[in-house]
Formats: C-alpha cells, structure tokens, sequence
C-alpha cells in the first residue's frame, strides 16, 4: 500500500536465520536454499524485489557456507583462480553494467565452476536471471539455464514478525493495537519496517512516552488506510 511519507533506511542489518520471519512469501525460497549442496549443478538464484530479505538469507548461507562473497556492482577485482571448490555468493548480479566489478566474462567463469571440486554459486538479483543483460553469448545460457528461488513481497506475518524482533531488540513492549496499524499501512518492505521501528524507538526515547497508535501518527505522518 502506497503511503505519503519516507522513511530513512538506517537500521543496522543483522543476518541470523533466527532473525528471519519464514512465511507463504518465502517457504519455498528457502526449502530452495536449505537443500545446498544439492543444487541442480551447484547454482541458485534468489530472486525478488527490494526489502524481502534475499541479502538476509544470502548472508546466511554465505557464513554457514564459509563463502567468498562479491559485491558484483561495486566490489573489487575477482581472483578466479582462487575461487576454484569454493562456496560463492554474487549480491546484486542483476545490477552488473559495463563498467561493473564484475564482468560477463568473469561471471561466466564463476558459473562454469560451481559443481566443481565441491564449489557452490548462490546469486542475488530483483528479477529473474532469464532477464538479465548479458555480451557473452555462452554466459546467456548458463543464465537461462539457472535455478530461482523466488521470494514475493512480505507479507502480514513477515512484517508483524519484522516489528517484534525489533522492538524487542530494544526492550520495547509497544500497545497489542500497533501492529495491525502499522502492517495495513506500511509498505510491503521489511527495510522499511525495520526503519519505521527504529524511528518510533527514538522518539518514545526522547519524548519519554509509550510506543501506541498516537505516537505512530505524530512520527510517521499521514499513513493512508481506515482505522482499525
């Protein structure tokens, strides 16, 4: 539901998969990623769009794993002799561009190694891998060819869940009430829960007051939606 306030994204990212809410939006993503290592040829792709937690699992997978992790927009250079029989994960591999870190070429190569001497590539990317830019003809198919993990847009229990490991984690006992207040109006988007939560924390901090409905109003804005 679309809202008429922005919301700072700044809450700290903490990545334990007990920190993750499973629901009907992700189940079958993460059976997908739990059957590791026995992806078809070594390769997945988690696929969905901002704020559904694909870095969350990713990052969860990438410890268990002790995998070598490229930040393929903006990170370093790619020693792919090194990368032989490891676990990898590509954050964002569907925002590479021309003059990203890494190329089509070294992606390919990657790909190629998964399978391999016990080596693993997990990818992460907003849309399918089938629509992904590619200048190498052979790293086209290899694309094609990849198993997705699709994750859909949170939904009620993800977001409430979001809310809880939140306030909790700041020793907040928010009113029954809010919950269904805030999930009927925020975005889809555990981010901006997260970053919803952290504001609220703050001003009930700093105006001493009880974390309600009333303070939701006065720091959030006008949220569209009925009252509950």
């Amino acid at each position: 539901m679309s809202t008429q306030f922005r919301l700072p994204l700044t809450a700290a990212p903490r990545y334990g998969r007990e920190d993750f809410a499973v629901s009907g939006c992700n189940a079958d993503a993460v059976a997908r990623l739990d059957a590791w290592p026995n992806w078809p040829e070594g390769r997945l792709a988690l696929v969905g769009p901002v704020g559904v937690g694909k870095t969350h699992l990713a990052r969860t997978w990438a410890r268990a794993a002790d995998a070598v992790v490229i930040d393929a927009p903006h990170g370093g250079g790619v020693d792919l002799p090194a990368l032989r029989g490891r676990a990898i994960l590509v954050e964002d591999a569907d925002q590479r561009s021309a003059s990203a870190a890494l190329s089509d070429e070294d992606l390919f190569h990657i790909l190629n190694m998964a399978g391999v001497d016990g080596g693993s590539v997990l990818l992460t990317a907003r849309v399918a891998p089938i629509a992904w830019s590619s200048s190498v003809p052979d790293l086209r198919s290899r694309l094609n060819a990849l198993t997705v993990a699709e994750i859909d847009e949170p939904d009620d229990v993800v977001l409430r869940a979001v809310l809880e490991r939140a306030f909790r984690a700041e020793h907040l006992k928010p009113d029954p009430d809010l919950y269904p207040y805030l999930i009927a109006r925020l975005p889809r988007s555990a981010a901006e829960a997260l970053a919803a939560a952290k504001l609220l924390d703050e001003a009930a901090s700093q105006q001493h007051r009880a974390v309600n409905k009333a303070l939701a109003r006065e720091v959030l804005g006008d949220l569209e939606g009925e009252e509950d």
